[in-house]
């Protein structure tokens, strides 16, 4: 904790580039029988990633290099070589992502549980303040509390064991869709659709790229023209209909985005990785093509903010953005893109990118190259314990789509040389309203929270401070040289401070309790009093000297 008792505010960084990107087509005018082969390639190799999950998760922290080569002998013998590479490959992706959501899960319970052993340790009714929560209401509540204490410890000891044994629950094709199966009439769903779902969600079909073979991919192979071939499992190979136990699809498929920086690196033999899937409710096959990126240097702060900056504070229904200048002024009016968060995944990402599309092409009409965003992290806000009945508050920062609009607005930006920096979240909304929300709002404009809060996001990326002093007195009730500045320096320590109160009067010129007229108002020339009424006449110049 910094001065008066508020947190030490981390600084700002230029978010680093997009590590790869992945890019998505349809394959089109499939035949029957290629959706046969489709379907046969991906539940054969799903069976095989199934097998090898449950390999690795017995395995637990024992796993070692000797056991990866048996695996992988285990599954060639059943598919291919590369088909196994990818394969095991999948599996330790999987294991090791099941690993760190464990690793939240445990934080999650122990925030959860030092939550309620405090408001447990205070009498029943008792108030909190900002930054710790009181007792519980009644009697009912903090015994119903006690009981769900003991229940988060018994299930926190419980995981902090299977942690300790290296032992990981994983459910190929989602825990949630396995639940499903039990409440069909309420997801609205017969059985033949949910294994319809089921069977799609484990099916294998992807692909690692490797450099220097031809077209970057020896097992999902697309050639520059749009040509897609599949290497068969060495049981499938018996429906192969080109040479070498391969299957040539009957479609062409070619990438609208990014489609000229494939092809260059098809043709140049670099490593490509390809993921075949079925979309279920569309009934359609799909092909994503992704590979790394080159590491690119980061631009430095100063000159990612030479032109400028936009400010950009996010909510659960719209980006409220803000043009700062050099100084750190807001210039012109405060921008609003709006998305909607409602309905399936696909739906809201897509939100998601018509929203950051537009604000992208809104600095680039401005000329900024720089766009502050909050590093924002709910993950430790999320807890039921914290926010207790604020339901819907819960919910509405669960739904807020943080991380997936921040590495959505990196990749994005990346391309229109765009950098983004990352600022501290810390009192951006509570002094962006409370410093800049009135002095921004006039007869033709009402300056909302966010927008002020943007604003604050701007300044907080530019080093400047967010709290803004009051104006100095006028000239004639202050030394006209000299005089603090509104705004304090960078470098200057309390800059976000309140003006401390001085004694005395208003002005050094003239020390406290000295002077003739000193107490005598109507004998000083302010206005309202009758000095400023009195007769006055010049005295003639004189005519000569």
């Amino acid at each position: 904790m910094g001065v008066d008792g508020l947190r030490e505010v981390a600084a700002s960084f230029v978010v680093p580039g997009p590590s790869g990107v992945a890019v998505r087509t349809r394959l089109k005018q499939l035949t029957p029988a290629d959706e046969k082969v489709l379907a046969l390639v991906g539940a054969h190799l799903g069976s095989l990633a199934s097998r090898d999950l449950k390999v690795r998760c017995t395995e637990g922290l024992g796993h070692s290099a000797t056991t990866s080569a048996a695996r992988k002998r285990e599954l060639t013998a059943a598919s291919s070589s590369r088909w196994a590479g990818s394969l095991t490959k999948a599996t330790h992706d999987q294991w090791a992502l099941a690993r760190r959501c464990q690793l939240a899960h445990i934080q999650c319970l122990e925030a959860g549980i030092r939550t309620i052993a405090h408001r447990l340790s205070l009498p029943v009714g008792a108030k909190g303040s900002k930054k710790a929560p009181g007792g519980y209401r009644s009697r009912r509540e903090w015994h119903a509390k006690t009981r769900r204490l003991h229940v988060l410890e018994g299930r926190l000891e419980r995981v902090r064991a299977d942690r300790e044994a290296g032992t990981v629950h994983v459910v190929r094709g989602g825990k949630r869709l396995a639940r499903t199966r039990h409440h069909l009439s309420d997801a609205q769903l017969t059985e033949a659709d949910w294994r319809r779902r089921w069977e799609a969600e484990r099916c294998f079909l992807q692909a690692d790229g490797e450099s220097g073979k031809r077209y970057g991919n020896e097992t999902i192979r697309v050639s520059p023209d749009g040509e897609v071939s599949i290497k068969l499992p060495a049981p499938l190979t018996h429906l192969a209909n080109a040479p070498h136990g391969r299957y040539v699809l009957a479609c062409r498929v070619g990438f609208p985005h990014r489609g000229q920086e494939w092809a260059d690196r098809v043709a140049a033999n670099r490593a490509v990785a390809y993921r075949i899937h079925l979309d279920v409710d569309r009934g359609r096959w799909y092909l994503t093509a992704s590979w790394q990126l080159p590491i690119s240097r980061t631009v430095p702060m100063a000159a990612a903010l030479a032109h400028g900056v936009i400010g950009v504070d996010m909510n659960a229904d719209h980006l409220a953005a803000w043009r700062l200048d050099t100084h750190g002024n807001p210039a012109g009016s405060p921008r609003r893109f709006a998305f909607d968060l409602t309905g399936t995944a696909e739906h809201r990402d897509a939100q998601v990118r018509h929203a950051l599309t537009r604000l992208l092409h809104w600095a680039r009409t401005c000329g900024v190259k720089a766009i502050a965003v909050e590093d924002l992290d709910f993950a430790a806000e999320k807890t039921r314990e914290k926010h207790g009945r604020r339901k819907r508050f819960r919910q509405l920062i669960s739904g807020m789509p943080t991380g997936r609009l921040r590495a959505r607005l990196t990749s994005m930006a990346d391309q229109t040389a765009i950098t983004i920096v990352a600022v501290d979240p810390a009192y951006t909304s509570k002094w962006g309203a409370q410093h800049w929300q009135k002095p921004l709002t006039h007869e033709n404009r009402k300056t909302t929270r966010h927008d002020a809060a943007a604003v604050a996001i701007g300044r907080r990326a530019q080093g400047r401070p967010i709290r803004r002093r009051t104006a100095p007195p006028r000239h004639h009730q202050s030394d006209g040289v000299g005089h603090r500045t509104v705004q304090a320096g960078p470098g200057v320590p309390g800059r976000e401070g309140t003006r401390p109160h001085i004694s005395g009067p208003r002005t050094r010129s003239v020390p406290p309790d000295r002077g003739a007229n000193a107490g005598h108002q109507n004998a000083q020339h302010r206005s309202g009093r009758s000095a400023e009424h009195e007769f006055w006449q010049q005295d003639s110049l004189p005519l000569s000297l």
